[in-house]
């Protein structure tokens, strides 16, 4: 075992035989963030703009293409990586292709983009349009 140090500090770690076993301190948090400042940042992200659009996920190794649609398309390729690189994909299909190949064989491209202004039901119609169009267009699967 690791023994303090002099002046009373803990070592951050114990050591057994063959392994390290982390030794966690409690601290206090401490953020240099005034409560306005904090709140001027929240509300600014609250208030932004999503932008809805369509996006194609292409699997360069083999070919396969897939296309789905996201409220917000800036951040899909996010969540979408994270749940493959996780094996917990709900898209079936395109997860198999994951395991089968690389991170690396695999591209996110935005194909298209809708308005800012474009109302909900009027943005879900039509984001389903989009994203049949450019199923057929590229001969991929719909997420």
């Amino acid at each position: 075992m690791v023994r303090p140090a002099s002046g009373g500090m803990r070592s951050p770690f114990y050591i057994y035989p063959g392994e390290i076993v982390a030794y966690i301190t409690r601290m206090k948090m401490e953020t240099h963030m005034t409560p306005q400042a904090r709140k001027a940042l929240v509300a600014a992200y609250k208030e932004r703009k999503t932008v809805a659009g369509v996006f194609a996920v292409i699997c360069t190794a083999t070919g396969e293409s897939w296309v789905g649609t996201s409220r917000h398309v800036d951040t899909a390729q996010n969540g979408l990586w994270f749940a493959l690189r996780q094996g917990g994909s709900p898209f079936r299909d395109l997860q198999a292709a994951w395991s089968a190949n690389s991170e690396a064989d695999f591209r996110f491209e935005q194909l298209d983009r809708l308005p800012e202004d474009i109302s909900t039901l009027l943005r879900d119609m039509e984001l389903k349009e989009r994203a049949r169009r450019w199923t057929t267009r590229l001969g991929a699967r719909a997420l």
